[in-house]
């Protein structure tokens, strides 16, 4: 436990002491400020120099040395005494100033064996006020053994480590490693309105650190956004643990939110961290680069503000240790609690884009049925204009709860560093299979299976024939539930508004979206002219009802098809069996409900709550394995390594990220992906269709989505060859869009 106090609060003090690294000039690389030389003057034993400059210090129980070479045993370091200090993270310590002399010994089982290899470790600090403390440093040796180097002129199995900037940084496996800015070339150039292409190119054998990267603009009026950071490759480094790295060239776009549209100048400062493989670890580097903004028209400033997502500034992270989740998490809170940063005019439009997408929400399969019953209620009524006000404010009260209720989730949900776009919980199989029961006993209510008032299958019957503000609450409530399944075009640019923004903006898009749901009730009850244009109450509205359960029937058919995609067809078995059992329960409470006697209705009771049981099944079954690109589209599966091989050979990448929930995804396959005429598209332009599968959770899609700002499904993205970042279609294609986005290729 102590240990781990320990290494909590080092982590802490590297995490502050690389922001305040990064403002202090004249502050040395680690191996200029610990310089080491090793050396075997006797066999049996490697003698060990550290020069430590001044103003620096060294920790002697932070020097370690250890070897992966087989038949070498390495001994207990001998290390001086040091002077006495007490720190306030390690206690009472001894560290080194100067010149520290010390020695390895060893043992070397094998005859054959020309030279011992190892690494040493070492951990110090700038005593300057502020306090910077480097992170443990790995030193990687390899030593000729004497007798080998006979031949060899004097110090001929020296190894030194610093030396003057910018030159020789040290010797790894009898291999020199690059100067910095040969390692690590950098470079940064705008690439359209809202956007700055940072790149950095490394020789072969080197790698850059993802969470050890930061970056800050002066000038320019202009502000920066989050880096939409392209798959890196996992890596398990010794000191930074479970880490993200890149190898040889990386290309990462970096939204910018301008302040106004006239040219201007900014320098973009950057800065990052990287190893050499198997040797030394540089410390953080720093680029300066000047940018020319160039000028944009009122259009292009709106379309690059109204798409930026802000982010805080998160450390480089250089000297922080084992502290890069910890950077990153405190990184993402201060990013959740950034204020909005577009403009009013941005705010309002994506307001009324969110009222819209609610509004059309109405004429989905799934709720059509619920706004018709409750609008014919209110005409067979014959209440006053009071009353149906009141039916109108209750009903709006409950889909607006309810949807406050989703986006508080969604908040909540990306506050603790959930990636998750719109859709989310229609990834999840078992909320898939209760909006399965809650369609099928809706229908069953519709078709005069049961008339109970309350409980889960009573929604039916509240919508037919109560008319109290429970009833109009609740059917509120069921409107923005079945609502879930149905997605409209217009959402996708507010719910990415949303997804950006602070959480009271966030909220109020999704209240604007329940207020476009509950908006044409709303007008009936407070429009008197409309509500007298409702037809009159007769025998067929009974008949009118039972006809609105198909809709409901035809949804959970589709319902459950989704199901089976995303767990095969035991989950279709599982929720058909649930299906019957929820309306044998439901159909025996009918019945005993008229019998009076309780005893029944309770058991009728205990058979729907039985009708759960499946659920449980259902989500504990595994994710059947992928068929994308078994299909008549032939499309080539996604995966972020693909592409980039794609791409690194010039290919044109149409790329389609669809769920077999999304109604716009299946219609735009359909009618335009679907069809002889994209594939003809595809040859004549030399392009690849590639398709990502979202029905169930894929952090590799949620990143691509991410990276593209989009809040789910459907993207469409096509690449061009190697440059760029790809251009996003709109999510209703059409043959048009789709034949200027795939020019024939230049034979």
């Amino acid at each position: 436990m102590l240990r781990c106090l320990f290494a909590a609060a080092l982590a802490l003090t590297f995490l502050v002491s690389t922001v305040a690294a990064q403002e202090q000039d004249g502050l040395l690389p680690v191996e200029q400020a610990f310089v080491l030389r090793a050396e075997i003057r006797e066999p049996g034993r490697v003698a060990l120099e550290w020069t430590v400059a001044p103003d620096y210090y060294l920790y002697k129980s932070r020097i370690s040395a250890k070897t992966g070479q087989p038949g070498l045993s390495l001994g207990a370091l001998d290390l001086p005494a040091g002077i006495p200090k007490h720190d306030e993270f390690f206690g009472d310590v001894e560290i080194y100033h100067g010149t520290v002399a010390g020695g390895l010994p060893y043992v070397l089982s094998d005859p054959n064996a020309t030279a011992v290899e190892f690494t040493v470790t070492v951990q110090g600090c700038h005593e300057v006020e502020p306090l910077i403390c480097y992170p443990p440093h790995p030193t990687t040796l390899r030593l000729e053994l004497p007798a080998a180097a006979a031949g060899a002129p004097p110090g001929g199995g020296l190894i030194a480590l610093g030396g003057a900037s910018g030159g020789l940084l040290g010797q790894v496996g009898g291999q020199d490693a690059l100067p910095e800015d040969q390692a690590f070339v950098f470079e940064a150039i705008p690439t359209g309105p809202g956007e700055i292409l940072a790149r950095w190119t490394l020789p072969d054998g080197y790698y850059l650190y993802r969470d050890k990267t930061e970056f800050a603009l002066e000038g320019g009026g202009a502000e920066l956004g989050a880096p939409r950071w392209p798959t890196g490759v996992d890596h398990v480094d010794e000191h930074f643990g479970n880490v993200v790295v890149y190898y040889r060239q990386v290309e990462l776009p970096i939204p910018l939110r301008r302040t106004d549209a006239q040219a201007a100048s900014a320098t973009l400062r950057a800065a990052f961290q990287g190893c050499k493989e198997n040797g030394i670890c540089y410390p953080v580097m720093t680029r300066s680069i000047a940018l020319a903004l160039p000028a944009l028209t009122e259009a292009e400033l709106a379309q690059a503000n109204a798409a930026f997502m802000p982010t805080a500034a998160v450390p480089a992270a250089a000297a922080q240790g084992a502290t890069g989740a910890a950077a990153d998490a405190s990184a993402d809170n201060a990013l959740r609690s950034q204020p909005p940063q577009s403009g009013a005019a941005s705010l309002a439009g994506a307001l009324l884009l969110a009222l819209l997408g609610g509004l059309i929400l109405n004429l989905m399969p799934c709720v059509l049925p619920v706004l018709s019953l409750k609008v014919i209620g209110l005409a067979q009524s014959g209440e006053s204009l009071a009353k149906a006000r009141s039916h109108a404010l209750w009903y709006t009260l409950g889909v607006l709860v309810s949807f406050a209720v989703v986006g508080l989730a969604v908040i909540a949900l990306r506050a603790a560093g959930q990636a998750l776009g719109w859709g989310f919980q229609l990834q999840q199989p078992a909320f898939v299979a209760l909006l399965v029961y809650v369609l099928l006993a809706v229908g069953l209510s519709l078709s005069g299976v049961f008339t109970i008032g309350a409980g889960l299958a009573g929604t039916g019957q509240t919508l037919a024939n109560r008319s109290g503000p429970a009833g109009d609450f609740f059917t509120g409530v069921l409107a923005c539930i079945v609502a879930s399944p149905c997605t409209a075009p217009f959402m996708g640019p507010a719910l990415g508004f949303a997804f950006a923004s602070s959480s009271l903006v966030a909220l109020l898009i999704f209240l604007a979206l329940g207020l476009g749901l509950a908006l044409p009730f709303l007008l009936v009850g407070f429009v008197p002219a409309l509500a007298s244009r409702l037809p009159r109450p007769g025998a067929w509205m009974e008949t009118f009802k039972q006809v609105l359960a198909f809709p409901m029937y035809l949804t959970a058919v589709w319902l459950a098809w989704v199901l089976g995609k995303q767990r095969g067809v035991d989950a279709v078995g599982l929720v058909l069996v649930g299906g019957v059992v929820l309306a044998l329960g439901l159909w025996w409470y009918e019945r005993s409900r008229w019998s009076g006697r309780l005893f029944s209705r309770v058991l009728a009771l205990l058979v729907v709550l039985a009708a759960l049981l499946p659920l449980i099944g259902i989500a504990r079954l595994p994710v059947p394995s992928a068929n994308v690109g078994t299909g008549a589209d032939a499309a080539v599966p996604y995966s972020a390594e693909k592409l980039a091989t794609l791409r690194a050979e010039g290919r044109t990448v149409f790329v389609n990220m669809t769920a077999d929930w999304c109604v716009t995804c299946k219609a735009n396959e359909k009618n335009v992906l679907g069809t002889d005429h994209f594939k003809a598209l595809l040859t004549a332009a030399d392009a690849v269709y590639m398709k990502g599968d979202w029905t169930n959770v894929d952090p590799a899609i949620t990143a691509f989505l991410q990276q593209h700002q989009a809040v789910g499904v459907p993207l469409y993205v096509v690449f061009e060859g190697r440059e760029g970042p790809g251009r996003v279609l709109p999510t209703l294609l059409t043959a048009g869009i789709v034949e200027q986005a795939l020019p024939p290729a230049r034979r």
